[in-house]
C-alpha cells in the first residue's frame, strides 16, 4: 500500500487534501470526457438510472441524459458490435462490461473488428472506443466474477490493454483511453476500488482516503499510456506487477524489509520496457508477480522480455508469481490468489541466489 503520492501527480494549488477512492475517480474521468466531447457516450447493462453495479457511472444519465448514458440488452457481443459501428461513425463510446469473465461473447467483435478496423480500412475509419470492465479476484466471486483475461487481449495487435492501481491513475489513465483514437480495455481491480489490499484477507480493509494515492486533481489531467512508475524504489530487487498486485507487494516487501523497485506498468500494452530495463539492470533481479493464471499469462512475456534484453545483467533466474492454471476456486480463493506466504516464499529464494 502506497504513503507516497504518485510523482506524476501535479501539484494542483488549493486541492492537496482532495481524496477520492477508485470508484469516484473512474466517475469523475467519464464526467469530465463528456462534458469536454459530446460525442462521448457511455452504454452497458444498469449503467444509467443503476449507475453501474459498482456505481462507477452513478449519477451521469440523470446529467447527460438517457441517449448519451443508456442500458443495453444483456448481450456482451451486441454491446461491443454496436460500440465498434458508433465509433466508426464519428462516435467515442465506452461501453462497460459489467465483469470482465462476461467479456468473451464479445471477443469477435473486439479482436477481429476493433482491433483491425484501422488496418483494414487504411486508416479510413478507426474504432476510437474503451471497453470498461471490472476485473481479478479478492471479493469471493468464484470462477465466474474473478477471472483476470488481460493476456488474451495483450496477445491482439491492434488492442491496448491499461490496468490502473490508485484513483489517481484511474482518472488520468482512463481519459488518456477515452482520447485515443484506436480501441482500449480498460480494466478495473474490483478488490481494491475501495482501498489498497495487503493480502491479508482477515484484515479490516483501509480506506483509499488514508493514502496520498488518492489524491486526485479536479478537473482534466492525462496520465500517457505506455509509461509505468515506480510505487516505490530499491536496490535489491525489481518487481513488476499491476492492479491489486501492486499494493499486495508493496504491501509484503515492507513487511520483511526488502527494498525494492516495485514497478507499477500501468499498461501492459503498451508496455514501457524502458523503464523495466532500467530498474532490472540496476537490481540484477527480477520478480513478476499477477493473480491471472500462470500458462501464457502476461508474466511469461514479461520474463522473456526481461532475459532477452537483460540477461547479461541477471544475477537470478527471473521469477513469477501467479494465480494457478485451474478456474478460480470459491472455497480456496485465497490459496489461489498470490498472498504473502507465496510471495514472501519468492522473495527470500530470488534474494538467496
Amino acid at each position: 500500500m502506497s504513503d507516497t503520492k504518485t510523482k506524476d501527480a501535479p501539484a494542483t494549488e488549493g486541492q492537496t487534501d482532495r481524496r477520492l477512492n477508485m470508484i469516484e475517480a473512474v466517475n469523475e474521468a467519464l464526467d469530465v470526457m463528456m462534458e469536454r466531447d459530446p460525442n462521448t457516450v457511455i452504454m452497458g447493462e444498469d449503467v444509467g438510472y443503476f449507475g453501474g453495479v459498482f456505481r462507477c457511472t452513478a449519477g451521469l444519465q440523470e446529467k447527460y441524459g438517457k441517449t448519451r448514458v443508456f442500458d443495453t440488452p444483456i448481450s456482451e457481443c451486441g454491446i461491443i458490435a454496436a460500440a465498434v459501428g458508433m465509433g466508426a461513425y464519428g462516435l467515442r463510446p465506452v461501453p462497460e462490461i459489467q465483469f470482465a469473465d462476461y467479456i468473451y461473447p464479445g471477443l469477435d467483435q473486439l479482436i477481429s473488428e476493433a482491433a483491425r478496423l484501422r488496418y483494414r480500412s487504411a486508416a479510413e475509419f478507426t474504432a476510437p472506443i474503451t471497453v470498461r470492465s471490472p476485473f481479478g479476484g479478492g471479493i469471493f466471486g468464484g470462477q465466474t466474477h474473478s477471472q483476470s483475461p488481460e493476456a488474451i487481449f495483450a496477445h491482439v495487435s491492434g488492442l491496448k490493454t491499461v490496468i490502473p492501481a490508485t484513483p489517481y491513475d484511474a482518472k488520468g489513465l482512463l481519459i488518456s483511453a477515452i482520447e485515443d483514437n484506436d480501441p482500449v480495455i480498460f480494466f478495473e481491480p474490483k478488490r481494491i476500488y475501495n482501498g489498497p489490499f495487503s493480502g491479508y484477507y482477515d484484515k479490516p480493509v483501509e480506506p483509499w482516503k488514508r493514502f496520498e494515492a488518492s489524491i486526485v486533481p479536479e478537473g482534466y489531467y492525462n496520465i500517457p499510456l505506455g509509461k509505468a512508475r515506480y510505487a516505490t524504489k530499491g536496490e535489491e530487487l525489481t518487481i513488476l506487477a499491476y492492479g491489486t498486485m501492486v499494493h499486495v507487494v508493496e504491501a509484503i516487501c515492507r513487511e520483511k524489509g526488502v527494498e525494492a523497485d516495485i514497478v507499477d506498468l500501468r499498461t501492459i500494452v503498451p508496455v514501457d520496457i524502458e523503464t523495466i530495463e532500467e530498474s532490472v539492470r540496476k537490481t540484477g533481479r527480477c520478480l513478476i508477480v499477477h493473480e491471472a493464471t500462470r500458462t501464457a499469462g502476461f508474466g511469461a512475456e514479461l520474463s522473456a522480455l526481461v532475459t532477452e534484453r537483460c540477461f547479461y545483467h541477471l544475477e537470478a533466474p527471473v521469477l513469477r508469481v501467479t494465480g494457478f492454471d485451474t478456474p478460480y476456486p470459491h472455497s480456496l480463493e485465497w490459496a489461489y490468489f498470490p498472498g504473502p506466504i507465496r510471495i514472501g516464499e519468492a522473495l527470500d529464494k530470488i534474494l538467496s541466489e
